[in-house]
């Protein structure tokens, strides 16, 4: 039996832990190279090693655009393309309405909507970093 994703190039952002580390494992399973994004390198080796093949880890926050150019970078060298982007990065806090602050808008909404924008720029073939 063919498995569904052969030889597709997948990139899950959060895939440490949860959701993102349960689709990292059923896309390799399927037969997709996977390639996963994580804060904190102790947990994006771990996740690599209970993986074991067709997965590689690139430490990275997505909120930051810096670290969606140089993943973008890595997967080009590696493989030259990308087929499939599970974003499952994301954040959740709750604050009364009263005391959300400016700092704290622009923390969920940098990981939660700004970063995704950079996936669509790399898509156009434009630096997520560049000023216009």
């Amino acid at each position: 039996m063919s498995k569904k994703l052969e030889g597709k190039v997948a990139v899950i952002t959060g895939g440490t832990e949860g959701i993102g580390l349960a689709t990292a494992k059923l896309f390799v399973k399927e037969g997709a190279y996977v390639f996963i994004t994580g804060r904190r390198q102790k947990e994006l080796d771990e996740a690599v090693k209970i993986i074991g093949s067709n997965i590689s880890g690139v430490q990275g926050d997505v909120a930051k655009l810096a670290d969606l150019d140089r993943l973008y970078e890595t997967i080009s060298k590696v493989k030259g393309r990308i087929d499939i982007v599970f974003a499952n990065a994301g954040v959740g806090e709750f604050v009364p309405l009263g005391a959300v602050t400016e700092e704290h808008f622009d923390k969920l909404f940098n990981v939660n909507v700004s970063s995704y924008s950079g996936w669509w720029c790399h898509s156009k073939g434009i630096s997520a970093t560049r000023r216009w």
